[in-house]
């Protein structure tokens, strides 16, 4: 029943090694996480934000809240491909600022918007496509080979912008964050189509099938006939177009392109990823659980600002969640392996 769950295209032609676990009930282990664990989390958070502010459930405070997860959720998106896929990205968040600058310089913006929706888009693309090659080709750790990426993007950005804020002059780009479709902001519409697409390309596709399987076995998936070292590539450019989206819409939020943009983005998208039942070491997971992750996040900042409490209570919060999360993922692991 594994193998059958687990083989796409020539993967069928061949048999998966003993011992090596398919991917559908990796995706299985994890819903019960996603299912009932970060529901009931947002039903407390709402529960506690409703008695501890009068403005919580205030419409513009929840169109806040939505509007504060999109950015971050279209760069969670990305990473938990790639943590899937058994890797790691840490340079998300410095390819959001490389992006949000060579798109606003003077320049890029003399081209019009659509210029730099395509610059953004290419710069996000291009720094994943590097990543990609260096691991899947050049063999390099995925933490060594991203550390290098964020470092080398962050400086690249600080570079260009010679350390200053570059401001949007084109009003289509500012347009995106303050237009609303039939209600929905602009932000959250583009995070859901982010999304969707992810999860399309995750559950109902071969690519996405090959994922897991890299991600749960990559010798097992490379005797069943898939490029391992490709799907990783792509793994990567695909996070790094998750970043150029990002990077579009961080600056449609701010009018401004900046070195500083997506400051600590690899901490929040790899802590989304993990409480929503994505498995650090690759296999397991699923983009709903990670966007999930996302709001509670989200919604514990909101909360915590609406009750005047400072940034480091929230981190002490957040860090405790995220050990909560990584010791519940040890129980499912280790039923899977008895």
């Amino acid at each position: 029943m594994t193998e059958k769950t687990t083989s796409t295209g020539a993967a069928a032609a061949a048999p998966v090694p003993a011992g090596t676990t398919g991917t559908a009930p990796s995706r299985r282990s994890s819903l019960p996480l996603t299912r009932l664990g970060l529901p009931a989390v947002l039903v407390v958070l709402v529960i506690v934000g409703t008695l501890t502010s009068d403005t919580f459930l205030t419409g513009s405070n929840l169109r806040n809240i939505l509007v504060s997860s999109a950015v971050i959720g279209v760069v969670t998106v990305g990473a938990t491909f790639v943590i899937i896929g058994g890797g790691i990205d840490l340079s998300v968040g410095a390819i959001v600022a490389l992006a949000s600058v060579w798109a606003t310089t003077v320049a890029t913006q003399s081209y019009g918007p659509a210029v730099m929706v395509a610059c953004a888009l290419s710069v996000g693309a291009g720094c994943g496509v590097v990543n990609g090659v260096l691991i899947a080709y050049g063999r390099l750790v995925p933490f060594i080979a991203t550390l290098a990426m964020l470092v080398s993007a962050r400086g690249l950005a600080a570079r260009m912008a010679d350390n200053r804020t570059q401001l949007v002059t084109q009003q289509d780009i500012k347009d995106l964050a303050t237009t609303d479709v039939l209600g929905v902001p602009a932000l959250v519409l583009v995070l859901v189509l982010v999304g969707l697409a992810g999860w399309l390309l995750l559950n109902r596709t071969t690519f996405g099938r090959r994922v897991f399987a890299v991600g749960g076995n990559p010798e097992a998936a490379r005797l069943a006939g898939i490029d391992v070292q490709r799907t990783r590539l792509y793994l990567y450019a695909l996070s790094g177009l998750c970043c150029g989206i990002a990077a579009v819409m961080i600056m449609a939020r701010t009018t401004t392109g900046s070195s500083t943009h997506g400051n600590l983005y690899e901490l929040d998208a790899i802590a989304a990823a993990i409480i929503g039942g994505t498995l650090l070491s690759g296999g397991r997971g699923t983009i709903v659980g990670a966007l999930l992750g996302v709001l509670v996040f989200t919604t514990i900042t909101n909360v915590f600002i609406l009750n005047n409490l400072s940034t480091d209570v929230q981190n002490i919060a957040k860090g405790a969640i995220i050990v909560a999360a990584a010791l519940l993922q040890r129980r499912p692991a280790r039923g899977a392996a008895t």
